[in-house]
Parts: structure tokens; sequence; C-alpha cells
């Protein structure tokens, strides 16, 4: 992989063009969790140090090419100004002009790039005139790479272009773990639905040596083999594709971990009673909701032999105690190996965020993204748009 980075540009006096995702919940008017603000900081305090002018490009939720008052940046504006610490300027209609006379230091951010309709059609109009405001382009929003926007995608290729440190990261930890990983190579997968991630297991199956397979994924390979599952959540017209992913991480040499033993339940809520069975074992009225401890010591078991490991997806339902367990111990074991040098581990996706988060191991991994469907669309052995512009601006 070849991009350039903030260290191989001239900023000095030029006015760099900065695509973020600040695209962050919003309740009554404020800010609810800034973590998206927070992780482009050091994108823009490096711009202001080399004695650039970063103008933020970002959109902020689906206003579907219209102006939409209530989904305006300007709500970001208070949030931003906080994690920068200095004002931050914003324009509503960006002028090159405008931007020029602006005093050394400023930052400013232009409002929602979704409010023209030209934007998510990807229009050389729109491109042509985001490129004429500035300089350089940097891209640091990853998470909206998948996307093949006039600001992410057209205007990369109208300016000198790099990644940002956030985007620089996100490449670097995506480049360890499945471009040029440390093997063995340990895959988690999880979720409710085998249908939602079929690209991502035939991929995955190609490219790593050990596929966990959890969550209610798990109950639609056990089915296929002929195993009860009870009223598990199951895509039993799925069986056929299961067995052809099982066959072709065979014939890879790609070893498929599935649950042995499992929790089962009645009902899903708080409190309910549960019960550790065997799979082959899963009582008719009953439900499969998440890993059994046998099988949770398989996976951990399997972390121990892995130099590299991929996360997306928990194990079980991990929203609700004591469904969450498997999740958590597989998670803090995966957090000490990483803190112990022996594994790398890359994680993403918001139902994955979430769980690692509340095992507390989240922080202990060496990189969780918080990109969930261009995470996805990485680990499915697809090209994002966004991040092909900037390879591209190198050659």
């Amino acid at each position: 992989m070849s991009w350039n980075t903030l260290d191989d540009m001239d900023l000095a006096g030029k006015i760099v063009l900065t695509r973020v995702d600040i695209n962050v919940p919003v309740e009554d008017g404020h800010v609810t969790d800034a973590t998206r603000i927070e992780r482009i900081v050091p994108t823009i305090k490096d711009i202001l140090a080399k004695g650039g002018m970063p103008v933020m490009l970002a959109h902020f939720g689906r206003p579907k090419g219209q102006v939409v008052p209530e989904m305006s940046l300007r709500i970001t504006l208070p949030a931003l100004e906080a994690a920068l610490g200095q004002s931050v300027d914003f324009m509503e209609r960006p002028d090159r002009a405008a931007l020029e006379a602006m005093p050394k230091g400023s930052v400013v951010l232009i409002e929602n790039t979704r409010f023209s309709a030209m934007e998510e059609a990807n229009d050389p109009r729109m491109a042509q005139f985001l490129a004429s405001l500035g300089d350089v382009f940097c891209n640091d929003a990853f998470s909206a790479a998948h996307r093949a926007h006039a600001s992410t995608e057209g205007v990369a290729k109208l300016l000198p272009s790099c990644a940002g440190r956030l985007m620089e990261a996100e490449l670097r930890a995506l480049e360890a773990a499945l471009g040029n990983p440390e093997r063995p190579v340990m895959a988690v997968v999880g979720g409710a639905k085998v249908s939602t991630k079929l690209d991502l297991l035939s991929n995955l199956v190609e490219k790593v040596d050990i596929l966990v397979i959890g969550g209610g994924m798990a109950n639609t390979f056990l089915a296929a083999q002929g195993v009860d599952v009870g009223k598990s959540l199951c895509e039993h017209d799925l069986a056929d594709t299961a067995r052809e992913i099982a066959d072709k991480a065979a014939a890879q040499g790609c070893e498929i971990l599935l649950p042995i033993d499992v929790v089962v339940a009645r009902e899903f809520k708080a409190g309910a009673q549960s019960e550790v069975v065997a799979t082959g074992a899963v009582p008719g009225d009953a439900m499969i909701l998440d890993a059994g401890p046998e099988s949770t010591a398989h996976i951990v078991g399997g972390m121990g032999r892995a130099k590299t490991l991929i996360w997306n997806g928990p194990l079980g339902a991990f929203e609700i105690a004591p469904f969450d367990a498997a999740t958590n111990a597989a998670a803090q074991a995966a957090a000490e190996a990483t803190q112990a040098g022996s594994l790398i581990s890359v994680a993403g996706g918001g139902d994955t965020v979430a769980a690692l988060n509340q095992a507390g191991a989240a922080e202990h991994f060496t990189y969780v993204s918080t990109a969930g469907g261009a995470f996805l669309e990485w680990m499915e052995g697809k090209t994002l748009p966004g991040v092909a512009a900037l390879m591209a601006s190198t050659g």
C-alpha cells in the first residue's frame, strides 16, 4: 500500500481541504459523544503546525441533497472548539477569496456536504468547486472511504492528496492485520445473520488461519451440520451456503471454530433462567444466546496460537447478562495477549466497539476502528474508493 501522509506534504501557507468524519450523535441540540471529533484533533493540529489552514469538509446525517436546518454542521461547533482549544470559523457558502483573507492559524468548517445532491452523486462539478477552494486535499475520514463521493473521491483526484493521521493509523492497522500480517491470523466474526456477512466470510477463509464464528451466525452453521438449534435465531435457508463456506475453508486450510457448548434460555431478557448444554443437546423450546465456557476456552486457546487477530461482531447476545460472558472473556484474553506483546489485535464495527468497551478491553487492543461500513467492506476484500484515490495520487 502506498499513499502520502501529512509528513510528505509542504503545507506552509496553503489551504488544506480536510475531509473529516464528525457525524456525531446529538440530543437536544448538543453533541452527546465527541469521540469522532476528538480523533481528528491530531490531524488539524499537525496541519496548523506545518503552516497550513485546515478547511474541514464533512457530512452530517442523511439530508438526501436537501438543506435540512437541523442537520447543519453548525451544531458541532462548540464540541469542535472545545476539542481543538480554539475558535472555528463556519462557512455556509465557501469562497476562495474569503478563505484567503482568513488570518493565519484559522480553522474553518464548511457546511454539510450532503446538502448538495452533487456530493453523493460524485458530480465532477462539485469536485471541481471543492478543489478550487484549496491547494491540498487531506482525507482523514476512513469511515467514509467506502463512498465514492465528491468530497472523498472526486476532489482527491484533482489536488495533491494525502491521508490524515486518523486515516494513516487506520490504513497501517489494516495492512498489519490482513495485508501483510504476522501468522497465524485469527478472525472472530459474530453477529446475528450469515446473510449480512457472506462476502466477509468468503474472503476471510482465503486470508486467515483460524476463523471463529459466533453469535446467531454460528447457529446457521451448526444447523447446516444437522444440529438441532431449537428456537434459536437461525437462517435455515442458508444451510447450503454455510456448507459451501465450510468446504472452502477446509480446502484453503482455514480452521473454523464453532461452539461446542452453548448457553440457552427460554426467553431473552435480563435475569432469564439459563443453562449450559452441549451443542447437540439444545432443548427444542430453548434458544442459544451465547457460546459456552468450553467454547470460550477453545477460542482463547486459539488466540494463544495466533499472532494477529481481526474481530468483527460479538460471540453472543452481549447486551444482556449473562449472555455477554463469552464475548467478555475472549475480549479480555485478546487484550491481555496484546498487552503482553504476543498479539496484534484489530477490531471494528458498531456492535464490536460497544462489546469491547463493555468488556473493558477496547483500550488495550492494537487498534479499534470506529468505521462501520468501511471496515466491513475492507474485511470483505473490496476496494474503497476514498483509499484508492489517495493511492492513485501518489502515482
